[in-house]
């Protein structure tokens, strides 16, 4: 198991940190970097940064949202963040939230399994360089009635498969990420809850006539190092509340979904009920300490080493990590130093 830095978005407030983090990283001899975007800051100007600052360690979008881009000029981005990052670029996909999809790009959230379908094929078609042609139910190319015409990507990127990663929760989702990507890239991942993740992945893969391995599953996992596991979970509670509460509507918020298949459905109602009615801080106060410390790396580092055991027993390849601690670079060799004491690197 390697171990991933997750940055998450820029400009949160801790912006000046990110490059030095990712250098840090680097050094440490982490495998990737990656970087998010929801309706702030993109994720491919923040990898262009650290990949101009960095030398080895790879760079990976965590994800580039599939409502805000033709899968054309995605497969242009990964194309060009591959050459200039030397064959260090890692493409992740989601299709985000209804909220976010139909709010801020203006995009019709229907169909998210069968258009994340389409979209990876045409970006897979895109960057083997074939003229692409596509007839699909979401996206056609080049469009029939008009004088557009099937092109081909005029630049190569530096490998002849860049890796694509997706971000998948629902049962559908995740058999469509076993079948055609390759990694999966899981949030609020518990390794006591992810047997039935990974058996629909695995169902997919099959499905697609391969098997997982060199599969990559690459949970983002927030890292709290400490002496007292409790208090470093309160860190992770403004984080985890607005993930249940607050991203998506009553009705569609797959995060809370998640925590209800988990076996935290009581806590996740009321986490959401009080986030909604902007009760932040009781929103916080909800969430239950035993749902962090499932999906966390919390206390001193022998308790994270025990818990890097059952991350790699769990089928977990990379694991990023999310320093959320005053000294994040200490918790980055902190988490170094509790794989090696795990022994599954």
């Amino acid at each position: 198991m390697r171990l991933g830095l997750n940055l998450g978005y820029w400009g949160m407030g801790n912006d000046p940190a990110h490059l030095a983090l990712a250098k840090h990283a680097e050094e440490l001899g982490y495998a990737v970097v990656w970087a998010a975007e929801a309706y702030g800051s993109d994720a491919v100007t923040v990898l262009t940064w650290i990949a101009a600052r960095t030398s080895r360690i790879d760079v990976g979008a965590a994800v580039l949202q599939i409502p805000a881009r033709t899968p054309a000029m995605t497969a242009m981005t990964a194309a060009t963040l591959d050459t200039l990052s030397g064959g260090r670029f890692r493409l992740g996909l989601g299709v985000s939230g209804p909220q976010v999809s139909e709010g801020w790009h203006g995009v019709r959230f229907t169909s998210p399994v069968s258009r994340t379908r389409e979209y990876a094929s045409i970006v897979r078609s895109a960057l083997r360089r074939e003229r692409v042609r596509f007839a699909g139910e979401h996206f056609t190319l080049p469009l029939p009635d008009g004088p557009g015409k099937a092109l081909r990507m005029t630049v190569r990127p530096a490998r002849k498969h860049v890796p694509l990663y997706l971000a998948a929760i629902g049962p559908k989702n995740l058999e469509l990420t076993g079948e055609i990507a390759d990694g999966w890239l899981p949030v609020f991942f518990s390794p006591a809850h992810a047997g039935e993740q990974l058996a629909h992945v695995r169902a997919g893969a099959e499905r697609a006539g391969r098997g997982l391995d060199g599969f990559d599953v690459v949970p983002s996992v927030p890292l709290v190092p400490g002496d007292d596991w409790r208090a470093c979970a309160d860190a992770v509670r403004g984080y985890a509340a607005l993930y249940l509460g607050g991203m998506g509507s009553k009705e569609k918020n797959f995060y809370n979904r998640l925590a209800c298949r988990m076996g935290f459905a009581a806590e996740a109602a009321e986490v959401q009920e009080k986030y909604l009615a902007g009760d932040r801080a009781g929103a916080m106060a909800a969430v239950p300490p035993e749902f962090l410390d499932a999906t966390s790396l919390l206390g001193p580092k022998e308790r994270i080493a025990e818990k890097m055991k059952e991350y790699a027993e769990a089928g977990v390849t990379t694991l990023s990590v999310s320093p959320y601690s005053p000294e994040p670079a200490a918790a980055l060799r902190t988490a170094v130093e509790a794989l090696d004491l795990a022994g599954v690197a």
